[in-house]
């Protein structure tokens, strides 16, 4: 590792999707990205991300498949009432 990237500052940034990025500390972030409120190393930034993404779906795809899955629970049910 070189020292730049030892002693560089970074920042999680989260999107509207809620996926997760490192961007550098100062650099202004791209429009529908915030930052999370965790800084440090390159490393450490990335380590965070490890321990708080658990789901890698953009959000938009998730809460599609839950409403799938809400759907057909919903089918499910009315069909085990009706026989």
């Amino acid at each position: 590792m070189r020292d730049e990237e030892k002693t560089s500052r970074y920042q999680v940034v989260v999107n509207t999707e809620e996926q997760y990025s490192v961007w550098p500390v100062g650099r202004d972030l791209p429009v529908g990205w915030h930052a999370d409120g965790t800084t440090g190393t390159e490393q450490e930034c990335m380590d965070h991300i490890d321990r708080v993404w658990a789901d890698m779906r953009p959000l938009s795809l998730r809460l599609q498949a839950d409403c799938q899955e809400l759907t057909e629970y919903r089918t499910l049910s009315t069909d085990t009432k009706q026989n």
